[in-house]
């Protein structure tokens, strides 16, 4: 591994990169509500990573910049880098299909245990080495799929072009929770038990709970936040979850407002935040929690010396993957649309306008190292 300097995503990315919400930063691009109508999209929700709806709007988006910069070159096909198979690779299928392109996706999550494999199934190609990239452009070429002005290049954030799976990813996480531990015991104060938090939320945070958390960490954090306040026993509650009782977050918050006359005092306008914005339909309705999310984000971007041993950088800050900041740069050069998706919320993605105003970027804009083979 070699440290290859600073950089940030908005290197080979400029803004043209979208958050949860469907907002691109670059204000030239149309966003969700700009396209809502044409779409038939209906006002109110925002489509997930893994929606057709979702795809659609991804598609206005490539073919509104795709006529900004090269108008007359109109889009042919798809290669996408992401770095899990299912929500990834769902997304990739929907994209391809709303745009009637074909495609061809790199799905990497790193294994350095086992020799180097890129395995094609179908139009997936899976990678257990981020450095398989070059491996798949040469792949690309042999198919027919010049990284040219006719190609667009949607590259994940998450994970992917920062924190690579099995490589730097565990950073990512280590932020996350710490915002929810912090955000939690911020409430509590005095009252907030560390180790009671951390049984809840290592428990909770399994895919086999998602039914009942909706693989939401809003919700996760919500329900950690309830349950070690000693508005419920914490192991009776799980054991109702188990038994299927207690099978939806919906279920659990409704429990919580009949409760609502024994709730701590320090948290019921916290409760009632949450419950109105869930109500009207937010995705992301624990904005303390994502606000803090952000921070402790940021705080891990750039944020250890030049020399710091790789082996440093790896484990405490978040890192470009080298291999995709190559490519990228060389496929843009090229003439390719590049264009980056983040499921992050934008809460947790972008700064308010006070941090804003204070200097504070958004993550795609935010220097840190960039690590690679």
């Amino acid at each position: 591994m070699k440290n290859y300097g600073r950089t940030a995503l908005s290197e080979f990315l400029s803004d043209r990169v979208v958050y949860r919400k469907l907002v691109p930063a670059d204000p030239q691009l149309p966003g969700l509500d700009d396209l809502r109508s044409r779409l038939g999209i209906p006002d109110g929700g925002t489509p997930r990573k893994i929606e057709p709806d979702y795809a659609r709007v991804i598609v206005a988006m490539l073919q509104a910049a795709r006529r900004l910069d090269a108008p007359g070159s109109p889009i042919e096909r798809l290669v996408y880098l992401g770095d899990t198979h299912m929500l990834d690779g769902t997304a990739f299928s929907n994209i391809c299909q709303a745009g009637d392109w074909p495609g061809i996706a790199f799905i990497a999550s790193e294994s350095i245990k086992e020799p180097p494999a890129l395995v094609e199934q179908g139009t997936f190609m899976l990678a257990n080495r981020w450095a398989l990239l070059a491996d798949f452009e040469r792949k690309c070429l042999e198919k027919g799929f010049p990284f040219d002005e006719r190609t667009a290049v949607v590259i994940d954030l998450d994970k992917t072009a920062v924190g690579a799976r099995g490589r730097n990813g565990q950073v990512i996480d280590n932020a996350r929770v710490q915002a929810v531990e912090q955000t939690v015991a911020e409430l509590l104060g005095t009252a907030f038990d560390p180790q009671a938090f951390r049984w809840v939320y290592d428990h909770l945070n399994q895919p086999r709970y998602h039914p009942f958390t909706a693989d939401n960490q809003d919700y996760l954090a919500y329900i950690c936040l309830m349950l070690i306040s000693g508005l419920f026993d914490a192991h009776a509650m799980i054991a109702e979850v188990d038994a299927g009782r207690m099978v939806s977050f919906e279920q659990f918050i409704a429990l919580v407002e009949s409760r609502s006359t024994n709730i701590d005092p320090r948290l019921k306008s916290i409760h009632a935040e949450i419950l109105a914005n869930v109500q009207a339909g937010d995705p992301t309705p624990f904005k303390p929690f994502r606000s803090n999310e952000y921070h402790n984000t940021i705080g891990r971007f750039g944020c250890l010396p030049d020399d710091a041993p790789i082996t440093e950088l790896l484990s405490g800050e978040i890192l470009i993957t080298q291999e995709v900041r190559q490519a990228a740069l060389k496929w843009r050069s090229q003439g390719s649309a590049l264009f980056g998706l983040s499921d992050k919320p934008d809460e947790a993605a972008l700064p308010d306008a006070k941090l804003a105003a204070a200097g504070y970027p958004a993550l795609h804009q935010a220097i840190t190292h960039s690590v690679g083979e």
